[in-house]
């Protein structure tokens, strides 16, 4: 029987969530590039497995009672591969509930206020000359990172001593300010010590390296 995961995505910090989990996890899985420019998400096959038109996508081929089972949602394909595998997860209630407050407040602030700072800072300076949205998100955005700057100032990961999911949610995130919205100056990162000491330390992870670069396109 086929149980090699499908997974369909792109390198931006959402899909690479996803493929640094399946890395870490250690499980065989493909990696499909949907290249979003080309519009490849609106194709109809696509849609039969995500109905918001989003990457990343999973896909279990046993996953359903041994039936198709497609995930959508970076977050919940995060959980679903933990309680799959039993890894990066624990099972005492008071971890867990830790855990999944740090990858809640990814979803709804990290990845929402650091994607919006990214629009008007790189991708809408001439669509937008007020300097109100970028400011307003720039500050959000700083506020966020002094919140993991704390937090990670106390414990070697953002849900405390081990490494979790909370973790593949979040960093990718961080690295897209510095590496691809070139926001290092603007947002002061170097000031965020313990945040970039827990990247480097992800990223010396062969794993995690290897999920950050899947599904990548020229």
């Amino acid at each position: 029987m086929n149980n090699t995961l499908e997974l369909y995505s792109l390198a931006t910090p959402n899909g690479q969530k996803a493929s640094i989990a399946l890395e870490e996890m250690e499980l065989p899985y493909n990696a499909n590039t949907i290249n979003i420019i080309k519009g490849e998400q609106f194709n109809e096959g696509f849609l039969k497995i995500n109905p918001n038109r989003k990457v990343p996508v999973l896909v279990d081929p046993i996953g359903d009672n041994g039936k198709h089972l497609a995930i959508m949602e970076s977050g919940a394909i995060l959980l679903y591969l933990a309680e799959k595998t039993g890894k990066f997860i624990p099972s005492d209630p008071a971890k867990r509930s830790r855990e999944l407050q740090w990858l809640f407040f990814q979803m709804g602030g990290v990845g929402p206020m650091f994607g919006q700072f990214g629009h008007f800072y790189k991708y809408a300076t001439e669509k937008c000359k007020h300097p109100y949205p970028e400011e307003r998100y720039a500050q959000e955005t700083m506020r966020l990172l002094s919140v993991m700057e704390n937090q990670l100032s106390k414990n070697k990961y953002l849900a405390g001593d081990e490494l979790s999911i909370a973790d593949f949610a979040t960093a990718p995130w961080v690295i897209c300010l510095k590496d691809y919205y070139i926001a290092s100056e603007r947002l002061e990162l170097l000031k965020y010590t313990s945040v970039n000491s827990w990247i480097e330390e992800l990223r010396s992870r062969p794993t995690f390296e290897r999920g950050l670069n899947a599904c990548y396109f020229d």
